[in-house]
């Protein structure tokens, strides 16, 4: 588990996303849409590491389909943080994206294999 792929990517991605956060909150005074992308965005690495506890293959599949909604969401609040102009490094919608990729990837090995 130590060296999933999903666990230390979503985990890098929650911190990248609580300095964006961080970063907009001070230098731009807004605070609605960041208090979501970081309620979202460190959500993706609780839930997977979660699934990776899980009780059952279910479980599992469940709680990384969390993940998977949690990181489409967080991709939306980012999209409206770069479009509205409050941030404009791309990078870390980027970053979101293959983490939803893997997500996908990982959420589909586990279903064939139920």
């Amino acid at each position: 588990m130590a060296d999933s792929p999903l666990l230390s990517k979503s985990k890098t991605f929650a911190l990248e996303v609580i300095k964006v956060c961080n970063e907009i909150k001070s230098t731009k005074r807004e605070s609605v849409l960041t208090n979501q992308l970081i309620r979202s965005g460190t959500s993706i690495g609780a839930n997977i590491r979660e699934a990776f506890y899980g009780h059952s293959k279910a479980d599992f599949i469940s709680k990384l389909q969390i993940a998977l909604k949690e990181c489409s969401e967080s991709e939306y609040w980012l999209e409206l943080l770069i479009e509205s102009g409050y941030y404009s490094d791309i990078e870390v919608l980027v970053h979101c994206t293959e983490l939803k990729r893997l997500l996908i990837a990982s959420l589909n090995t586990a279903k064939s294999k139920v």
